[in-house]
């Protein structure tokens, strides 16, 4: 079974939007959220959906849904105060429908709506050959880190990418990493792909498209708004 865990949990306080949380800013008349789970929800290889979603806007998500035909939501659970939280409300929720030890739960933003089907295939045949997956475009840009003793490092643009989602694993593996982390007191951690390299877990990767943008400011916004009109275009005319 493969799953996808949605996770829309954020208030959006980067976007400045007083109203709603960014998930639900709507383009033509469709809530971010809901192109989201559009594509999840249209792929033969997703077998169910998981949204962790802002508590008090579940009763709008449901409705949307119902809206919009969204046929693969099982589960819509409360987020929790952080992105770690939400993540695993959603992997104890994916645990709850699991019909095998070698379910597939592929990880993914609420607010990253520009991936594509293709990159949803490649996720699941990564976890199946390497165990997880995470998706990640190149580095376009020079990277630079700073050092604890002040100094900068400067990684090879060639051999650096850049994380994005979905990002993929055998569920139980996953919960497990999660569950470890609670015992531990580690609730920092910024994405899934971070913590299974904590615990020892070796990632497989798949390139996917630079449009695959996370939502977050207004910026994001409008790059999105252009995203799909050019879609729109490429099925009307062809180009």
């Amino acid at each position: 079974m493969n799953i996808a865990v949605i996770f829309a949990g954020g208030a959006g306080r980067r976007m400045h939007t007083k109203s709603r949380p960014k998930q639900f800013l709507e383009y033509q008349g469709k809530p971010i959220i809901i192109y989201t789970l559009e594509l999840f929800d249209n792929h033969p290889m997703i077998d169910g959906i998981v949204v962790a979603c802002v508590e008090e806007w579940i009763p709008f998500l449901e409705k949307m849904i119902k809206k919009f035909e969204i046929n693969k939501v099982l589960k819509i659970v409360a987020g929790g105060e952080t992105g770690q939280d939400s993540i695993y409300h959603g992997l104890v929720a994916a645990r709850e429908i699991s019909k095998g030890e070698d379910d597939i739960v592929l990880i993914h933003d609420g607010v990253r709506p520009l991936i594509t089907e293709q990159t949803i295939t490649d996720n699941i045949g990564m976890v199946q050959k390497a165990g997880s997956c995470i998706t990640c475009i190149p580095a376009t840009e020079t990277f630079i880190v700073s050092l604890e003793d002040g100094g900068l490092e400067i990684p090879t643009r060639a051999n650096s990418l850049i994380a994005r989602a979905p990002q993929s694993f055998y569920l139980e593996e996953i919960l497990e990493a999660h569950e470890r982390a609670k015992r531990e007191g580690k609730n920092d951690f910024i994405d899934s792909c971070s913590m299974m390299h904590h615990y020892g877990h070796k990632l497989g990767k798949v390139i996917g498209p630079m449009e695959n943008i996370k939502i977050t400011t207004p910026t994001d916004y409008f790059i999105f708004k252009a995203m799909v009109e050019v879609h729109e275009n490429q099925q009307i005319f062809g180009f």
